[in-house]
């Protein structure tokens, strides 16, 4: 296809139909995996903060295909993508998640070992404040960040500077991969005009909408392009897929 601009589906129907097509045909999830998605979308008032079955599938596809053994989440919600890494990296691997509030990271781990996903932990408090005071043996493989929007710019410095040439302790290995979550948010990064139904939609059905989020999602897509340590790609799959790939 010679255009950049791809019109992915004509309508909703459309739409859903080709992305169950696309389930179907990627990268199979154990049952347990499948389960706890449904647990989620079941008891989660706040249930659409969880990935979807599709987004983990390509993201255990993407582990795997750069042989991910180590990963370190940004903002867990109730475990469900810390047990799609878990599945991806496999037994002997190890996931870390990040989670500031104290109910959903409990909810997380109880969870996590209710489905058997054992290779895995996830820490309370503020993210920042526990990326400056991680001490990894080795460094992780991925770091995925799917927290609140405001800090992914400092997110990604703080990635950055604890991952230099040499560093010890650092976070993120040569080659390895940073990705982040909800980088078009509705396309309203990308264009926030009238031509844009979100701009109006989002806003409205939204709990405490900040219009601000739109300019550090901005931010943050800029720094992953333009920073000389980082290879970047955005994908404008799901709500917008940010990744780099660390340079040493």
């Amino acid at each position: 296809m010679i255009e950049n601009c791809t019109t992915l589906y004509p309508n909703d129907i459309v739409g859903r139909k080709v992305s169950e097509y696309s389930d179907k045909h990627s990268v199979p999830l154990p049952e347990e995996l499948v389960k706890y998605h449904e647990w989620v979308l079941c008891s989660q008032e706040n249930a659409h903060f969880t990935i979807s079955l599709l987004e983990a599938r390509m993201l255990s596809w993407m582990a795997r295909m750069v042989n991910a053994k180590r990963v370190l989440e940004i903002g867990t919600f109730v475990g469900f993508s810390v047990a799609t890494w878990a599945n991806a990296v496999g037994k002997n691997g190890s996931v870390t998640g990040l989670e500031k509030s104290p109910e959903f990271a409990q909810t997380a781990r109880d969870q996590l070992e209710r489905f058997g996903w054992n290779n895995t932990e996830v820490l309370t408090g503020d993210a920042l404040q526990t990326l400056d005071r991680l001490e990894p043996s080795e460094p992780y493989d991925i770091v995925f960040i799917d927290a609140q929007k405001s800090g992914y710019p400092t997110y990604l410095r703080t990635i950055l500077d604890r991952s230099q040439p040499g560093q010890g302790n650092r976070l993120l290995r040569p080659g390895g991969l940073i990705i982040g979550d909800n980088a078009l948010r509705c396309g309203l990064v990308a264009d926030e005009s009238d031509d844009n139904p979100a701009t109006k939609m989002v806003p409205r059905h939204t709990i405490n909408w900040d219009w601000n989020n739109i300019a550090f999602l901005d931010e943050f897509n800029k720094i992953m392009h333009a920073h000389p340590r980082i290879e970047a790609m955005l994908l404008p799959v799901f709500d917008g897929l940010g990744l780099g790939r660390l340079l040493d």
